[in-house]
């Protein structure tokens, strides 16, 4: 059973979590790897490397919307696509994030937290909620 005096605010952990991890992942992109540097590394895993620029700035503005509830619903469920591309580049080096290369337990980890907050809603203290 679900105790929904309680629910909303799992929902606004759960947004919380998301948005400082998407901000910390896209300004390591940014800052310590550089544009260039990710677009690279995103050619060497077999994407083309413009999409280095999107992705860095959906993971530094969608951070940011997450941690203040801007249509965090709409946010969470756009970056279940992106974090499950994402996941594909880990799928062939096992379960464990920890073998070489990565494994594909953490992106997916996050692939299903993000459809959670999707299906849960904005949370409250959400600045523009998200229309169904």
């Amino acid at each position: 059973m679900i105790d929904t005096r309680t629910a909303l605010y799992a929902a606004l952990v759960l947004r919380i979590a998301l948005g400082v991890m998407f901000l910390a992942h896209g300004l390591t992109k940014l800052l310590v790897f550089t544009p260039a540097g990710t677009a690279g590394f995103f050619e060497s895993v077999g994407f083309p490397g413009f999409l280095a620029y999107p992705v860095i700035a959906f993971e530094i503005v969608g951070g940011a919307l997450l941690l203040l509830g801007v249509y965090a619903r709409w946010i969470a469920a756009i970056a279940v696509v992106q974090l499950f591309g994402a996941s594909t580049v880990h799928f062939g080096n096992g379960w464990s994030f920890t073998n070489p290369n990565g494994g594909w337990e953490y992106p997916i980890f996050l692939t299903l937290a993000a459809l959670a907050l999707a299906l849960l809603g904005d949370g409250p203290f959400a600045l523009k909620r998200s229309t169904r």
